[in-house]
């Protein structure tokens, strides 16, 4: 099983001046690529705690994605600190230099070459001809804050990441929680392998409770779906998807 960690990055998310909208674009991204995320975390620019947040997801997780700090102003210190907590050196990246004179021309300055410092032994994966690369260090992948170029960025490598799909069924149902809760256990009990889940809606559906069971094994998934259903209130089912 593939896993990730997402390491959201910035004081601004952490104060509230700004909303973060690329963890659950990661995430969505993500489950349909068959990666199950583990965690999230959102850390603040302080150069000990980002190098080891980074370090210890890297050795828990198949991928890490940070999001935030590779900017050129004095608070984009993620890409330095992830060197810092691997005791690893930095250098200038000709290539990244290449690619931000190509963009800024004479207009390019010391700030901006503070971007083209990367961790000895990274790797930049290329994705999209005369765009700057993506930075990979590692199982780690360096991703801007601004949400329109992580998804750009992201867009172009995720194929990298496919593995075996997470197959989803869902039951909608019209019954108060507490009345299914033993049928979900037993059904849990007898298939541990099934991420089975119960979410309650207030308003502003036909249903007030949906439920959902994933599986990388679909025979699987439609045994513990049948053993369910069976244990399920039938007048309350409304629909399964």
């Amino acid at each position: 099983m593939k896993t990730a960690g997402i390491i959201i990055i910035g004081n601004e998310i952490l104060s509230g001046k700004v909303t973060d909208i690329n963890s659950p674009y990661l995430c969505v991204e993500l489950r349909i690529l068959g990666v199950e995320v583990k965690q999230i975390i959102t850390i603040p620019d302080t150069p000990e705690i980002i190098g080891k947040t980074v370090l210890d997801f890297s050795e828990r997780f198949t991928w890490v994605f940070t999001s935030g700090g590779i900017g050129p102003t004095h608070d984009d210190i993620t890409v330095a600190s992830i060197a810092q907590g691997f005791g690893t050196k930095l250098f200038e990246s000709p290539q990244i230099i290449e690619a931000i004179h190509n963009y800024r021309g004479k207009s390019m300055t010391n700030a901006h070459r503070k971007m083209a410092m990367i961790p000895e032994g990274s790797e930049l994966v290329e994705y999209a001809k005369g765009r700057a690369p993506q930075l990979q260090f590692h199982n780690i992948f360096v991703f801007p804050g601004i949400p329109e170029l992580l998804k750009s960025r992201f867009s172009g490598i995720k194929e990298r990441f496919r593995t075996t799909p997470i197959v989803l069924k869902q039951i909608f149902l019209r019954v108060d929680e507490g009345e299914i809760a033993d049928s979900l256990d037993e059904t849990q009990d007898a298939f541990p392998q099934l991420m089975l889940g119960s979410y309650p809606v207030i308003s502003g559906t036909d249903y007030n409770v949906k439920l959902t069971l994933e599986c990388r094994d679909n025979e699987y998934l439609e045994k513990a779906l049948n053993f369910l259903c069976e244990r399920l209130p039938e007048e309350c089912v409304l629909r399964v998807e």
